[in-house]
């Protein structure tokens, strides 16, 4: 299951001592007060439903949803469905998880960098801070353009905590703004009218009462300003706001108190709602300059607003694979021809090769088509020794594809990388995607002409020795490690087809190795459909028994509880649906040395975890890295398809045993929970969820259950890194991380490595002594003809040789050109030429539009945000000797309004909107304009390259 760690995998930024929360709207949760996590969430929404309903209107499809601050992602996804399946179960994890990530971003900020003026807005910090939004903001709109979704929702995230404190720390508020101020998401509209330095911008409040402290001369000039803010010196400006609160120590200096709007008990608590209001409507203008700029799929995807799975495949391309791969070519084939068009066709397509000793490229596409043409050219060829680069291919897909991905390594190899073990093993932790290993033929060695027969022995020892290896990996992630005769795959691949299912989710897996006998209960309740129960291991046997004490053997392929698959070490069960009681099932299992034992099924019904920390001030930032084992911890907790769950029990069970650790539950919201467990246990373990579920059908609420496919480990010692997000091409980028231990042992070997194969140098080596720590640094640096937008994944391990204890930090980092051009196209309509009747649907009209971006770096697209027509472009040379794209515009005259929108070449965007409605409408605007009343049609040029909106009406 998604986890919210999936979200946090990449997080950027978590330390284990954190100073004190910087002061800003509260990160995640305050009672009665509007939160960044709030602020975020509420703003996405919107905008992705606005987006839906965009396109539902230009395919003349329904949509009904209103949209307003009190949307449920639940209710965004269900109207955003492009082809709803009453049949079928929807699920919202995807796109609940995107928004954890983006506000778990935003959060971060607070715990690493409060004391950062230009992050918060405070300090009248105007300039750096617009520089860090405008630039955060280019970043997202490269890592789109290469699908780098995830690092695009990190970046976007910390870029929003900024722009929302702007309205809580600045008197942008106490001016009587009524619309967001545009010039800190648009580099070229200057800053005006900034209070100097020198300028006094405050008085001492009234005591505690601070609603008069801004200057009277401040707010009749319009000045802008923020509060001073530091929580260990005093000092400040003369006659300076402060930003207040106990943190701030110079709210104490003349003036005195604060102008925060943070919370309702902030200085100007007043007027917090209106702080938050405007935060939101300022993050939905700068959601809506991304979307302008990378198009509406791309942007549902940088949303995470998917309802179904994704089809990823790692396959090895060496000689004896052909058959293999032929195989997923069939199956991948046979999954997008039969779900094309359909509620339950995959959201994406993911595609690593391996061989000896190359793997890659990484293909990630949304386009069947595409994904088709990539897997149909490969070949099986070449592979001079048996092993081969299996985990660096696998890597690969693990760093590319979304979280909790369900991916399938084809291979009958050993793994010739195996040192990278522990860093896939952090990657599947990390997102908390499912590895399953189908290898074909297992047991037997490739037969080539250059190796001799006791090369073929040792080669056919390394294999046994590395299927324990895949067995390893397949059991941490929740995977399965299927071994099959190549002639009996076709059968074993119905477990892709089973995962590549919408709202897959896993209601209770176990692994024993070694076997023992051992009976297990799990509960089916009504919300699920499509159950299947898989048993792999070395020949098990195995019996279920339903809640009204049918019983079926694994020897009875067809019975009265369902059919049973065997093929290989693999057992697959589909149990009948009229079976499904919502009742207690059981089924034992004995095995020669190993079996694993995993149930799932279709349902909206399910949920997201990630370990957090209580930070000072009482709010809570994300772990990005094991907890520590046998000490209390806390795990933030969301249900999907939650509003007719009560969770009863969130546990952590030993993945290999019989240990539990019941945690306490505390609400936070209709579907979020803070769960404390006072120790981590010593071995791995999963978390599990337990409750009540309201049906429509049934007059009394039924048992669920659902579990956390991987598995998770605590350790003895943490390692943290506080990084930026980006790195240029070319440049060594120094990263500092800190190494912390509370047991025995000194001597920490440390290994650093990139997915994408990046020069990393560190240390191989710190000595941090007992209950000690020590730093160290790692130089990455990424080839100079890097593209912008790629993200790399850094992962810094720590391990303690003697007891093998070990944990690491895993680190996004965007690959980002430094972006010199901050100036959007302009959008100039020519002429217009419409003669519309009554009858609209018997006429059209037609518009021209010159499109220009002057010395900036060149037009890179130009699309129609509103309208429902034809586009054609063409480039002429100007009289300067500028390229000028000419564009054309036609449409019916039954669609009457059309915004052309132009992007160049670093994401910078330019609009200009056309209505020929009659009579002439009034345009709302907080800019200047010119009019004309007096006739019908009027052009809106919408152009970041403007200050003002110019409406022109044609006579």
């Amino acid at each position: 299951m998604v986890s919210l760690v999936v979200v946090a995998i990449f997080l950027l930024w978590g330390t284990l001592f954190q100073p004190p929360q910087a002061a800003a709207f509260k990160p995640l949760f305050q009672d009665g007060s509007i939160t960044h996590r709030e602020i975020t969430q509420i703003a996405i929404l919107r905008k992705t439903a606005e987006v839906c309903r965009d396109i539902a209107t230009a395919q003349g499809r329904p949509f009904t949803l209103a949209i307003n601050n009190r949307l449920t992602v639940s209710a965004v996804q269900q109207a955003c469905a492009t082809s709803p399946d009453s049949s079928s179960a929807i699920s919202s994890l995807s796109f609940y998880s995107a928004i954890i990530e983006m506000y778990l971003s935003n959060a971060a900020i607070d715990a690493v960098f409060a004391l950062s003026a230009a992050r918060h807005i405070d300090n009248e910090a105007f300039g750096e801070g617009r520089d860090l939004i405008t630039s955060g903001m280019a970043t997202v709109k490269a890592s789109v353009q290469k699908g780098s979704f995830i690092s695009g929702r990190i970046t976007l995230g910390a870029v929003c905590h900024t722009l929302q404190d702007f309205y809580s720390h600045s008197n942008w508020v106490e001016l009587g703004s009524t619309a967001p101020f545009s010039p800190l998401i648009r580099r070229e509209l200057l800053l005006n009218n900034l209070a100097d330095r020198s300028t006094p911008t405050c008085k001492s409040c009234n005591g505690k009462d601070c609603r008069d402290n801004i200057l009277p001369e401040i707010l009749l000039q319009k000045k802008l300003t923020s509060g001073y803010f530091n929580m260990v010196f005093s000092a400040k400006p003369g006659g300076k706001c402060s930003h207040g609160g106990f943190l701030d120590r110079t709210s104490n200096t003349d003036p005195t108190g604060g102008i925060n709007k943070d919370d309702i008990s902030s200085s100007h608590g007043f007027l917090h709602q209106r702080a938050a209001e405007m935060a939101i409507n300022a993050t939905m203008e700068l959601l809506q300059d991304i979307r302008l700029a990378t198009g509406n799929p791309d942007f549902l995807r940088l949303m995470g607003l998917s309802q179904t799975s994704v089809l990823a495949f790692v396959i090895d391309t060496t000689g004896s694979m052909s058959d293999d791969i032929e195989e997923a070519k069939r199956v991948s084939f046979s999954i997008i021809d039969s779900r094309r068009g359909t509620s339950e066709e995959p959201s994406e397509y993911i595609l690593v090769p391996f061989n000896d000793p190359d793997f890659g490229p990484l293909t990630r596409t949304a386009d069947a088509d595409i994904f088709k043409a990539r897997i149909n050219s490969l070949t099986a060829s070449g592979g001079g020794d048996t092993p081969e680069m299996c985990l660096s291919g696998l890597l690969l897909a693990l760093a590319g594809a979304p979280p909790s991905s369900d991916i399938f390594v084809f291979t009958d190899a050993s793994a010739k990388d195996f040192e990278l073990k522990s860093a896939v093993q952090a990657m599947i932790e990390r997102t908390k995607s499912t590895v399953t290993f189908m290898l074909t033929d297992a047991f037997s060695f490739r037969r080539r002409r250059d190796v001799s027969q006791s090369q073929q022995f040792n080669s056919r020892t390394i294999l046994r020795l590395d299927i324990q290896l895949y067995r390893d990996l397949a059991q941490i992630s929740g995977g399965q490690t299927i071994e099959v005769p190549r002639a009996s795959l076709s059968q074993a691949t119905a477990v892709i087809t089973d995962a590549s299912t919408s709202a897959l989710v896993t209601v209770f897996q176990v692994v024993r190795s070694p076997a023992i006998a051992e009976n297990f209960s799990f509960v089916l309740d009504p919300s699920l459909s499509n159950v299947t129960v898989y048993v792999t291991g070395d020949s098990p046997v195995f019996t279920i028994y339903s809640p009204t004490g049918v019983s079926q053997s694994d020897s009875v392929a067809d019975g009265p509880l369902g059919s049973i698959l065997t093929v290989g070490n693999l057992r697959r069960i589909n149990l009948n649906s009229d079976n499904q009681t919502g009742m207690e099932w059981k089924i034992s299992i004995n095995s020669a040395s190993f079996y694993s034992l995993k149930i799932t099924g279709q349902s909206s019904v399910n949920f997201l975890f990630n370990f957090v920390e209580q930070s000072e001030g009482g709010d809570i930032t994300p772990k990005a890295n094991r907890p520590f084992i046998g000490r209390n911890a806390t795990l933030f907790v969301s249900v999907t398809g939650g509003d007719s769950v009560t969770v009863t029990d969130v546990l952590l069970v030993e993945a290999s045993g019989s240990d539990v650790v019941n945690g306490t539950i505390k609400a936070v919201g209709a579907t979020d929970f803070l769960v404390n467990v006072d120790r981590i246990p010593e071995g791995a373990f999963v978390v599990q969820l337990k409750g009540l579920l309201n049906h429509s059908t049934r007059s009394l609420p039924s048992q669920f259950q659902r579990q956390s496919p991987t598995q998770q480990k605590g350790s003895r010692v943490t390692i943290t890194a506080q990084p930026n997000s980006t790195i240029e091409p070319g440049i060594p980028f120094e990263l500092s991380f800190t190494l912390v231990n509370n047991a025995t042992g000194s001597n920490f070997t440390i290994r650093a490595r990139t997915d994408r194969g990046f020069s990393v140098s560190f240390p191989s080596s710190l000595n941090v002594g007992t209950e000690g720590s020590a730093q160290g640094t790692v130089t990455l640096t990424a080839p100079p003809n890097t593209q912008s937008g790629t993200d790399v994944t850094l992962t810094i391990e720590a391990e303690d040789p003697e007891s093998s204890d070990s944990n690491y930090v895993a680190l996004r980092f965007s690959v980002m050109t430094k972006v010199t051009d901050f100036f959007s196209p302009v959008c100039q309509v020519v002429s217009i030429k419409a003669d519309c009747p009554v009858e609209c649907s018997t006429a059209s009209w037609e518009l021209s539009a010159n499109l220009t971006d002057g010395n900036g770096t060149g037009i890179s697209g130009v699309s129609f945000n509103r309208g429902n027509g034809s586009l054609s472009l063409s480039i002429v040379i100007s009289e300067e000797g500028t390229n000028v794209t000419l564009a054309s515009y036609n449409a019916s005259c039954c669609s009457q309004e059309v915004e052309l929108v132009v992007v160049d070449m670093v994401g910078n965007v330019g609009t200009c909107f056309t209505s020929i409605k009659s009579p002439s409408v009034t345009v709302t605007t907080n800019k200047p304009s010119i009019t004309t009343p007096n006739r019908g049609y009027f052009v809106s040029f919408s152009m970041s390259v403007l200050l003002c909106n110019l409406i022109v009406v044609l006579m």
